[in-house]
């Protein structure tokens, strides 16, 4: 049994609402205590661990009980805590629309799931979790879009991306979560 100072409930929540609400939780908690985060979206334990990184908070490790995922972080000490970025370069679902007919690469972040319910056409499905091995099978130089449910996964995979060496990236937002475009199955 892991101890911990706070418990969060995000079961039955999807991305983003895990870590908006690990985020907020991590402000009640003093720095070196231990957060708990339950979850029930699959996809949440590679956008926690990927979020804590990024701000400096130590993952600790998830535990999965009757389908739910215990996630433990560890609040940074103030020393050791970076500002959360956002990745800059950002294009609208409409831009991307534009693009469908020209030689631009569309990555999806989303899980496995997410996708086969619905994706853009051509797009090539890379969990945020396996990125970096899907990523191999990219081209480093062509615009490359990246997209999952609402823009935050796809934020940090596209940070992800550039420190892999991609040179032309977006971040596409909103997202599926209101795609009008085309969509295969």
């Amino acid at each position: 049994m892991v101890e911990t100072n706070l418990t969060v409930d995000a079961k039955g929540l999807s991305c983003p609402m895990p870590i908006v609400k690990a985020r907020k939780a991590m402000n009640e908690i003093q720095d070196g205590e231990v957060l708990e985060v339950l979850a029930t979206d699959k996809g949440s334990k590679a956008d926690i661990q990927a979020w804590a990184k990024q701000i400096g908070h130590q993952y600790l490790g998830t535990i999965e009980e009757e389908s739910v995922l215990k996630h433990y972080i560890r609040k940074a000490l103030s020393s050791e805590s970076t500002e959360e970025r956002s990745y800059e370069k950002t294009a609208t679902n409409e831009e991307l629309l534009k693009y469908l007919d020209q030689s631009v690469q569309i990555v999806d972040v989303r899980e496995p799931a997410e996708y086969v319910f619905g994706h853009i056409p051509n797009a090539v499905s890379a969990p945020f979790g396996d990125l970096a091995t899907h990523a191999v099978k990219l081209d480093k130089e062509k615009n490359t879009y990246v997209i999952c449910r609402t823009g935050n996964r796809s934020d940090l995979a596209c940070q992800q991306l550039v420190q892999l060496g991609f040179t032309n990236v977006w971040n596409v937002v909103p997202g599926m979560s209101q795609w009008n475009g085309p969509i295969e199955k």
